[in-house]
């Protein structure tokens, strides 16, 4: 299974605007928590999971998130499987990343806040992968 984006969308009349994701089903969500980068410049990442799923979507702003599979981290400095994904508040869009992948995450505006979902709960799973974030280049 590989990462993919579940498309929102928006409707807007006389009585404002309503932002819906009707795509996403949320019935293996156990777990969620939100991350607010500190500035434009930091990155958060590597890190993944062998097991476990994950969820995004921006609810403010704009987040560029780098994807690549664990299988494909064994050379250092190598961005070649790397996967970029563009997700944005306006959208309302679903990042699904499946177990056996690991991500980088950068806010592109100020004061954005991402929405990450889990399908285990918190100490559930210890299936945590990290790399030093300089061990690939990023896009």
């Amino acid at each position: 299974m590989f990462p993919t984006v579940i498309k929102g969308g928006f409707h807007q009349d006389d009585r404002g605007k309503l932002q819906f994701n009707n795509d996403f089903n949320a019935i293996e969500i156990k777990r969620v928590y939100f991350i607010q980068n500190k500035d434009t410049f930091f990155e958060r990442g590597w890190q993944g999971h062998k097991i476990e799923q994950r969820w995004f979507t921006a609810v403010s702003g704009k987040f560029l998130i780098n994807v690549i599979a664990i299988e494909n981290c064994e050379e250092p400095n190598d961005n070649s499987n790397m996967v970029s994904f563009e997700i944005s508040a306006e959208s309302f869009d679903v990042l699904h990343i499946p177990s056996g992948y690991i991500t980088c995450i950068r806010a592109l505006e100020h004061d954005s806040k991402l929405l990450v979902m889990s399908d285990y709960l918190l100490g559930e799973t210890n299936d945590e992968v990290r790399f030093p974030l300089e061990r690939f280049a990023r896009k």
